[in-house]
């Protein structure tokens, strides 16, 4: 007996080996044949050509970490693994008409040797998403890819995010462009003879399609990436309350809203019921006692379709490149604007199978934000070189 159990016991572990390279080899199969996908990219034809000509990440097979797949997994492990990048920024705060303020964050690549002439150095304004700011570690990464293109970069902090004082019961409104026009004002003023950029992720993303809309042909940006932007607010919502992104997301991010709130209270209790808004179990909820309040929206829902970009995408006439995952829990993939888009001569989508929220993770150890930073590098390139060979909007483009 002795015997006999020294001879199965290295059977076992030799079977038990087996069993795992088999599991080890199905899953490295499934990824490769399954998951590592080229993005799909949908504009109309002329815009799909210059960007399959001249950004050739759209034509790269994206390959997520193949141990963190699920969008949720993707988005929550972004914020946990993503290293923070030292940038130092140049502060401004500036004044708005209502008596409020705006603080800004500035990267001035000094040194850009692409770029000598700083009057003449493009300059990209970087839009965070909901209560995020110049320090949240995407918009960190994006900034020193910027600095590294030999570009300037502003980072435009919402009323209450950055380091000034909150003057007015006024923070944020994805549907409201006044703050953004004042920016990109300001920012065109002291370099009227600089090529201007704009990116906008998640909630930034949304107000820089909507600012797009609405200034048109007047706009003075020359292109613009938008980043896991929600299209449709209603869907999201939707979304982001079914149980499980409650429980991850949406809770979170209601908390977060209310945590400014209370260090505002003095001043925001000047327009709202501050103990109702505290009250919020979501950002339904909070958009509805808080947002659209303070906007002048009859409703939450009226605030919903002012800020939803799905329905004016027709109004857009600067180059925009948007990047979003078929698996975003914010932005989910029946609400990307698909039909709109494939005809459109001025606006693309490219959509990865994978990726989350401001995911896009990539590699063994993923804390880096390689992807999203090549879209952006890329697109800002191919847009600055060859300008003349996009269609639609070229001649605009030229003349700002």
């Amino acid at each position: 007996m002795p015997g006999g159990s020294q001879e199965t016991t290295p059977s076992m572990a030799q079977s038990l080996s087996c069993f795992l390279l088999g599991i080890g080899t199905t899953y490295l199969y499934y990824y490769w044949r399954h998951v590592c996908k080229r993005p799909r990219l949908v504009s109309a034809p002329c815009f799909r050509f210059f960007l399959e000509s001249r950004c050739h990440v759209v034509n790269d097979v994206y390959r997520p970490t193949f141990w963190c797949l699920e969008g949720r997994l993707q988005t929550i492990l972004r914020v946990l693994l993503l290293s923070k990048p030292l940038v130092s920024y140049r502060n401004e705060i500036i004044p708005t008409t209502d008596g409020g303020q705006i603080s800004l964050d500035w990267t001035d690549s000094g040194d850009s040797s692409c770029f000598p002439d700083g009057s003449k150095r493009p300059t990209i304004i970087f839009l965070p998403g909901l209560t995020g700011n110049s320090r949240q570690t995407y918009i960190l990464h994006l900034v020193r890819q910027a600095s590294g293109d030999g570009y300037r970069s502003v980072v435009f902090n919402n009323r209450g995010f950055g380091c000034e004082k909150l003057l007015t019961p006024r923070t944020f409104c994805a549907a409201n462009t006044e703050d953004l026009s004042l920016v990109v004002g300001h920012v065109r003023s002291l370099y009227p003879a600089a090529p201007l950029l704009a990116v906008g992720v998640s909630l930034g993303g949304m107000m820089l399609l909507n600012y797009l809309a609405t200034t048109g042909d007047d706009s003075p940006l020359c292109a613009a990436v938008c980043v896991s932007s929600p299209w449709n607010v209603f869907v999201s919502t939707q979304s982001l309350e079914q149980p499980l992104n409650y429980f991850l997301f949406n809770s979170t991010l209601t908390r977060g809203l209310k945590k400014t709130v209370r260090k505002y209270v003095d001043i925001i209790a000047q327009a709202v019921d501050v103990n109702y808004v505290l009250q919020s179990h979501s950002i339904r909820e909070f958009d509805e006692r808080y947002t659209s309040v303070i906007f002048g929206f009859p409703t939450c829902d009226d605030y919903y379709r002012a800020a939803s970009p799905y329905n004016k995408l027709s109004k857009i006439r600067t180059p925009v490149l948007c990047l979003n995952a078929s698996d975003d829990p914010f932005s989910p993939n029946d609400a990307l604007p698909v039909d709109q888009v494939s005809h459109h001569p001025n606006v693309a989508i490219l959509i990865t199978s994978r990726g989350g929220h401001i995911g896009f993770l990539e590699g063994l150890f993923p804390n880096q934000q390689r992807y999203m930073n090549r879209v952006f590098s890329q697109f800002a390139k191919a847009v600055l070189q060859h300008s003349k060979d996009l269609g639609g909007g070229d001649a605009r483009n030229e003349h700002h």
